[in-house]
């Protein structure tokens, strides 16, 4: 039998798969505190402080892979622009839904849990 804990950790690595209204199939998963340390880093400092753009970084960061192919995670602000722009309106649309409903299955999951600000895509 597993423990709350137990599912709340499970819920946390799986990888959901979605399409986008263009047809396209994203693997998402939701970010580690590993992940959101190298997101940081590939972000650097200052635009690690600007909102609205590591929201954006922050979606592209969790598509795992596009129709199947497997995308790197972006190690460079370079490497973020080209995943959202990859991705466009319509990716980063579908990757939303996806966080909010895994944000709404970890609450489930966890009576009185809290949602974590970076795990809250921004607008």
């Amino acid at each position: 039998m597993s423990t709350p804990s137990d599912r709340i950790i499970a819920a946390s690595q799986r990888a959901f798969e979605t399409q986008d209204v263009r047809g396209r199939k994203l693997a998402i998963k939701r970010l580690d505190a590993l992940d959101k340390l190298r997101l940081y880093k590939a972000v650097g400092p200052e635009l690690a402080q600007n909102e609205p753009y590591l929201g954006m970084a922050l979606l592209a960061y969790s598509v795992t892979a596009i129709d199947d192919l497997p995308i790197p995670p972006p190690v460079n602000e370079g490497q973020i622009e080209q995943a959202v722009q990859r991705l466009g309106e319509d990716g980063l649309a579908a990757v939303v839904e996806v966080l909010a409903r895994m944000d709404e299955e970890t609450k489930e999951g966890a009576p009185g849990a809290t949602k974590n600000p970076i795990d809250s895509a921004k607008n």
